[in-house]
Formats: structure tokens, C-alpha cells, sequence
């Protein structure tokens, strides 16, 4: 399965989505861009997206919720443990209250990988992060740190936040 990401003006990308109504593409939006994301295991319909394959995935994609995505640039030599310890996660997550779907995005063509979850509210996510589950997810990552894996991230980690645009005639 893979994702690809591109971003537009509100207009353009609502008419791109309303043209393949049978793809899996979420439209949404933040205070500074309009983003459109295509899960396919196919062809995409964009001309030049971010292309990323899921590694990892659990929920369904739904074109209503809140949406978190973390981008965490990680080096060459540091992809092989970055992804292994995604595999052996928890997966706390998945039982928190408003969690519907988690994707993560090994990039095609850059060093950014996308950790992207999609909650039913903004509320649920900052209920998560005030967790004890969520300590203890991302304290199990800190305590798996070494000499050798110091240089899995080439850059920093920022996260972008967006509210799911929803078809009101759906």
C-alpha cells in the first residue's frame, strides 16, 4: 500500500477529490494549507506528490476526524532500526478513547518519514498525550537509545496538525 501527499488551494484539491469518488483520498486543512492524501495500492492521481509506502498500519482512513502528523527525518544508515522499533510498538495507542486510524510512511524519495494519526476529535489526541499509555509508548523509545542509533535522525522532528474536511452532501 502506498500514500501519496500533496498540497493546493482549497478549491483545486476539493475538485480533484470530487473527481475519483471511488479512491481513498482524505481532504483537510489547518490555518496555513489545504492538503489532500491518496491511500492506494494502485496508480495515484496526482502529477507530483510525496510518495511514501506504509510500513505499518492499523484503522481505517475516514474523511471526518483530527489529524497528527509527525515528521521525523531519519538517516540512511538509521532506517532499519527507526522502522523495527515501530514494529515492536505497544501499540497502546490503539485502545485510547477516539483513536481511529494510525499509518506509518516510509518516504520514497526523502529522508522524512510521516507518523500519521487520525483521531475522532482534537480532544482525544490531547487526552492521549496526558496518558499514562502515552508515557509509557514513548518511554520505551528513549530507553531503547544507543551509541549506534544516535545517528538514525538527520534532522528535526516538527508535527503538522489538520481537521479533516468532510463532503456535507455525503
Amino acid at each position: 500500500m502506498n500514500v501519496f501527499i500533496t498540497t493546493g488551494t482549497y478549491d483545486f484539491l476539493k475538485i480533484k477529490k470530487d473527481k475519483h469518488p471511488n479512491e481513498k483520498i482524505l481532504l483537510m486543512q489547518n490555518s496555513d494549507t489545504t492538503v489532500l492524501l491518496h491511500e492506494t495500492s494502485g496508480k495515484t492521481i496526482f502529477s507530483s506528490p510525496r510518495k511514501y509506502e506504509v510500513v505499518d498500519g492499523k484503522g481505517n482512513l475516514q474523511d471526518h476526524g483530527y489529524v497528527v502528523m509527525n515528521n521525523i527525518p531519519v538517516s540512511e544508515e538509521g532506517r532499519p532500526v527507526f522502522e523495527h522499533r515501530f514494529k515492536k510498538r505497544t501499540g497502546l495507542i490503539e485502545n485510547e478513547p477516539g483513536f481511529v486510524a494510525l499509518r506509518i510512511l516510509r518516504p520514497i524519495s526523502s529522508e522524512t518519514y510521516v507518523i500519521l494519526t487520525i483521531w475522532e476529535k482534537q480532544a482525544d489526541l490531547m487526552n492521549w498525550q496526558k496518558s499514562s499509555s502515552f508515557q509509557e509508548a514513548h518511554n520505551s523509545d528513549k530507553a531503547t537509545i544507543t551509541n549506534s542509533s544516535q545517528k538514525m535522525f538527520s534532522g528535526e522532528a516538527y508535527v503538522t496538525q489538520y481537521t479533516l474536511v468532510k463532503d456535507p452532501q455525503e
